[in-house]
């Protein structure tokens, strides 16, 4: 490892500094009597007071611009058994308060102190880090903090939906659940959709069909359901909707959310979104709100997933529709012509 060296005249050591600097140890020295039980929370906790600390002191105005890798020195020496203290990781403390610092005090209306939120504390201090340096806003920030929280998603996981921008997309579906279903579940369904869908997972040929798509789906359930979201559990594909009179039907793709408790009809299509792919998905849903739903069921919902779609067309071709319904369009991130499959094949 390469060793620090910080110039005498970048930092000013004063008594002050040195105040500081014990204050800083003995905060530590507290953190750490707690930390056997806390480990994660209670370090957040202190690399929420050093940045705090770093911002209300000026540190670098009143120690000089070297303060941070001298505190860092400073650190390790007092702690060395202590992981946690370089220079980038106090660097990120500073970033992460001031991150959330401005909008904190618009809300609580206060200037001071301003505690570290409780929900911060079982997040890992990586997640934080990756979450600070891609958000744009508090808000999303907030979205991904409460995703890590509720579906315990692993830094892969985050890394993935940070990437794939899942705070931009969630609830973009063109729907009718507003007319469709009642309160709370079409807000909670508008939520449970996203437009467009990643297939970044799928590498096909080029003039791919309806069935290939659907088959690749299949064949990578897995990520296709991390994809769909959380709750989501997989049915089964070409699901026979066998009618009254013996003819039968079958829907693509059918799964069950388990929050929502209810049924999803999913219909893939290759193509622009045309109105008839409605009316063929609105009969489908209606079939298996008869033969599937129990008693204890909520109303089935339909997913048509297109290559793309206008929107007025879409909203147009909703409005009769008395099934719950949501439109999107999916994203394929590499399709490989067929003399490209062969050579990868070879």
């Amino acid at each position: 490892m390469k060793p620090t060296f910080v110039h005498s005249n970048s930092v000013a050591k004063d008594n002050a500094y040195q105040q500081w600097f014990g204050e800083l140890k003995s905060r530590l020295r507290s953190h750490q009597v707690k930390a056997a039980m806390h480990v994660n929370t209670e370090m957040l906790e202190f690399y929420w007071s050093l940045g705090r600390d770093l911002v209300q002191k000026k540190a670098e105005t009143q120690w000089g611009t070297g303060v941070v890798e001298q505190l860092s020195l400073d650190l390790k020496d007092a702690f060395p058994g202590v992981k946690g203290f370089s220079t980038t990781n106090i660097w990120y403390s500073k970033k992460w308060y001031l991150f959330y610092n401005e909008e904190l005090i618009k809300l609580q209306q206060v200037v001071g102190e301003i505690p570290m939120p409780k929900e911060f504390g079982t997040v890992p201090w990586g997640q934080h880090i990756l979450i600070i340096t891609k958000c744009q806003s508090v808000d999303e920030a907030m979205f991904y903090v409460n995703k890590v929280i509720e579906e315990g998603w692993s830094r892969r996981r985050l890394e993935d939906e940070l990437a794939n921008n899942l705070y931009t997309r969630r609830g973009k579906a063109i729907t009718n659940f507003s007319n469709a279903l009642t309160l709370p579940q079409s807000m909670l369904a508008t939520e449970m959709l996203k437009d467009p869908y990643t297939f970044d997972f799928l590498t096909l040929t080029q003039g791919y069909n309806e069935k290939q798509l659907e088959e690749a789906l299949a064949h990578n359930i897995t990520r296709f359901l991390l994809e769909l979201g959380s709750g989501f559990a997989y049915v089964g594909r070409q699901m026979e909707l066998r009618m009254p009179n013996g003819q039968s039907y079958f829907p693509d793709m059918v799964f069950y959310h388990i929050k929502m408790r209810c049924y999803v009809v999913v219909e893939l299509k290759v193509v622009e979104f045309m109105p008839e792919f409605a009316g063929k998905l609105n009969f489908y849903v209606s079939a298996a709100d008869h033969l599937l739903r129990s008693e204890d069921d909520n109303p089935t919902i339909g997913l048509l997933i297109c290559r793309s779609k206008d929107e007025t067309i879409v909203q147009w071709s909703l409005e009769e529709i008395n099934r719950p319904i949501g439109v999107a369009s999916y994203q394929l991130q590499e399709v490989v012509d067929e003399t490209l499959r062969m050579k990868l094949e070879n």
